[in-house]
């Protein structure tokens, strides 16, 4: 059985529609790409506003070895980030860690990796990749939101799927942890990097380690490494 680009009209979730095509056995890189979502999700089960216009897609990816989540996001940010400077030349995309795409400053999309266990071993992984392209942002939103077509307006849903869907399955495929380049190359992109954040932990943002945890430098000096939790700079 070969991989499938599912184009859905309308759905609840990607991630959902993905879970259906994990459990009847569907294999790696089979991927769900929907005209909007009713029901989208980003971190912490947040609602995701996905209207059409958007590239709104989930990836199934079936990992050798049980993945470390937190390096596969960052990992994916890295190629999806990459695909899009390769499609619209005169941006420059930025990450906030751990799982934001960042343009000019505002947020352009987010990555979603969802393991799911059986027992102790991690049966597939859901990666979803939420961006902004030709959908409007809210004026509520307009400050802290942005949408590719301020930039390159020629750059659609359907032009970017294919490129994404395979940088997602050839990051689930490498090591649990970063090699130097990437983590040299997530530094350039580095959104927090040099800011000051008051939570998960108050300090200075320093990059991250291999294992895609959030350095944070404190007033004395020392250094606080951050596994997960909300940002607040």
């Amino acid at each position: 059985m070969s991989p499938v680009l599912h184009q859905v009209d309308s759905v609840s979730s990607t991630q959902d529609r993905l879970q259906e095509c994990a459990l009847r056995g569907d294999p790696a890189g089979t991927a769900v790409l929907a005209a909007e979502q009713t029901a989208g999700r980003g971190r912490r089960g947040r609602p995701w506003v996905s209207p059409r216009g958007g590239l709104w897609l989930s990836v199934l990816c079936r990992p050798a070895t049980d993945p470390a989540v937190e390096v596969l996001s960052l990992r994916v940010a890295l190629g999806v980030a990459r695909v899009v400077e390769q499609h619209a030349r005169r941006v420059a995309v930025e990450i906030k860690w751990p799982n934001d795409l960042m343009l000019d400053g505002r947020k352009l999309g987010g990555i979603l990796c969802e393991a799911h266990w059986q027992g102790d071993t991690a049966a597939w992984v859901a990666v979803g990749v939420g961006i902004n392209l030709q959908n409007p942002i809210p004026p509520d939103l307009s400050t802290r939101a942005v949408a590719l077509a301020e930039y390159a307006a020629e750059v659609t849903p359907g032009s970017l799927a294919p490129a994404v869907v395979a940088t997602v399955l050839a990051a689930s495929q490498i090591d649990r942890t970063l090699s130097p380049a990437e983590v040299a190359e997530f530094g350039e992109r580095d959104w927090l990097k040099g800011r000051a954040i008051s939570a998960p932990s108050g300090g200075v943002a320093d990059g991250i380690t291999a294992e895609g945890l959030l350095r944070v430098r404190g007033e004395g000096g020392q250094t606080t490494l951050v596994r997960s939790g909300e940002i607040v700079v």
